[in-house]
């Protein structure tokens, strides 16, 4: 049995922060597989950072993906995020106070 994915952040290195569901901190390195394939897509950082998690595992809104497996296996632990997880609840919002 694998563990799946239950947050994700991309940050501006190419690293991606994730969490499992064993409740994992871990860190995996994009980097050497940006000259693979489609993967050289993601060497856009705008792209880059529309991971997100699709089912168990992060996948970019140009439908590339990578298993839960190869994650875990590639990626080493961390004792706490290094970037915060994004906001997953869509009611949030931002309430601002007028001066008078």
């Amino acid at each position: 049995m694998y563990l799946g994915i239950k947050q994700v952040f991309a940050t501006d290195d190419y690293q991606l922060n994730l969490v499992f569901e064993n409740n994992e901190y871990r860190c995996f390195d994009m980097k050497p597989l940006l000259n693979v394939g489609h993967f050289s897509e993601l060497k856009d950082l705008v792209l880059f950072k529309t991971a997100h998690i699709s089912f168990d595992t992060v996948e970019w809104c140009n439908g590339l993906d990578l298993d839960p497996e190869y994650l875990y296996k590639k990626s080493w632990l961390v004792t706490a995020l290094l970037s915060p997880p994004p906001v997953t609840s869509q009611n949030t919002s931002v309430k601002s106070t007028a001066m008078s």
